[in-house]
């Protein structure tokens, strides 16, 4: 596959056809619109429209501790709606009486309303982009994911790379460093066992055809999650992307305004608490392929799998098999079924309930990882593991484990993209 686009002059007229969407979902953002609109204009995509929903609960103009958000979100309204160069729609679900009531609010709800705003306006051909108001990006980064959508047409969505920045602020930096290990020595090992939930979810860095948007019924809000769920239902649905030229680069920032992700885990972890996101010992990924690797066999005949326990525990028997087996009558459906029942959250809580019953340490965990599968690189880092700590190595040190992981991830994404 050729990814050239620096060489990209738009010179074919068809490509104005297929206008780009950005959905934005802000909550006490203001901040951050005017860098964010200025990576926005400076796209050498030409035909774009971005449709920011501006959010928060009603009955924060009643709350005093809250009152600082509702007039940031305030500003932001007014400084989005003075932009009369770009082609924009903003939606106000955060002045007086226009807030979120009852259970739905938040961000996955923003998302949602931007999403389906999109929706409703533009044609199947058209791309729908979700970015994050503290997310900077490059000028030909909307040029790079239409050019990626239109050389895999079969594609539903891209999971698009990122890159948390630094901040030159040694906690913040610790934090999103640690966070970004995890999640990049997770998604390394998902792609090591061949799985097809190999990808990493963020809000900020997922692009798809419209018409992928409307065939899964779009977008299911959730407060926390959102986009992991989202590209979830999209992987289910075909193939997802995970290579791009171009990266998406979200700040490093503390934030409590959801349940879990980025945010909330660098605020737990700048207090010592990584229990959430740990560094799980790579031989739990070879158990969930022992069993991914016998879906074909299982529709034959009954065999036990290292996840039978788990299974009993999460859906009430450890006998999944049958079920589906009634329901599915090829082998190809019955294993497509399968992947579909021991989805990505499953891996997930799997893991989870498998590391309850692991004492072994994050430091160590790493370290018999990349011993095992990349031991020239690991040790071109010239890491003592007796003394490496996530917590207390120098700042300079675990960005090269991030880099590190970085490449060896970019190597699977471009190897799967062929």
């Amino acid at each position: 596959m050729s990814y050239y686009i620096e060489s990209f002059t738009f010179a074919d007229v068809e490509n104005y056809k297929s206008k780009i969407f950005v959905a934005l979902p802000a909550l006490d953002e203001f901040e951050n619109l005017q860098e964010f609109l200025t990576c926005y204009k400076a796209q050498t995509w030409p035909n774009k429209k971005l449709v920011v929903c501006v959010n928060q609960p009603d009955d924060w103009w009643e709350n005093a501790d809250k009152r600082r958000v509702c007039d940031n979100n305030q500003m932001s309204l007014e400084y989005l709606k003075s932009q009369v160069d770009i082609d924009i729609e903003v939606i106000d679900r955060s002045s007086k009486g226009l807030g979120w009531t009852g259970k739905k609010y938040g961000v996955g709800w923003a998302r949602k309303v931007a999403m389906d705003r999109v929706s409703q306006m533009a044609n199947d051909d058209d791309i729908l982009i979700s970015l994050d108001a503290d997310t900077t990006f490059n000028p030909t980064y909307f040029a790079s994911v239409f050019q990626n959508l239109k050389s895999n047409p079969k594609a539903v969505a891209l999971s698009v790379p990122y890159y948390h920045q630094l901040t030159s602020e040694v906690d913040k930096d610790r934090a999103i460093l640690h966070y970004e290990i995890y999640m990049r020595y997770y998604a390394i090992n998902l792609w090591r066992i061949k799985n097809p939930y190999a990808f990493t979810a963020v809000g900020s860095a997922i692009a798809l055809p419209v018409k992928a948007y409307r065939a899964i019924g779009g977008i299911t809000p959730h407060k926390s999650g959102e986009d992991f769920y989202f590209v979830q239902k999209l992987r289910k649905y075909g193939e997802v992307l995970t290579f791009n030229p171009e990266k998406v680069y979200p700040e490093a920032r503390y934030s409590d305004r959801v349940g879990f992700g980025t945010g909330p885990a660098m605020i737990k972890g700048s207090k010592g608490n990584w229990e959430s996101y740990p560094v799980y010992p790579f031989r739990l990924f070879d158990e969930i392929k022992a069993t991914t690797d016998l879906f074909p066999d299982l529709y034959d005949r009954e065999l036990p799998t290292p996840m039978d326990e788990f299974n009993l525990e999460k859906f009430g028997e450890p006998n999944i098999w049958p079920a589906l087996r009634e329901n599915f009558k090829r082998r190809d459906q019955f294993v497509k079924a399968c992947f579909h029942k021991i989805d990505a959250l499953r891996i997930l809580q799997y893991l989870k309930w498998r590391n309850q019953q692991s004492k072994q340490v994050d430091e160590d965990n790493l370290h018999e990882f990349m011993e095992r599968y990349y031991p020239q690189k690991w040790r071109s880092l010239n890491i003592d593991p007796t003394y490496f700590s996530l917590e207390t190595s120098k700042i300079t040190l675990l960005d090269k484990v991030r880099n590190l992981l970085l490449e060896i991830e970019q190597n699977y994404q471009i190897e799967h993209a062929g």
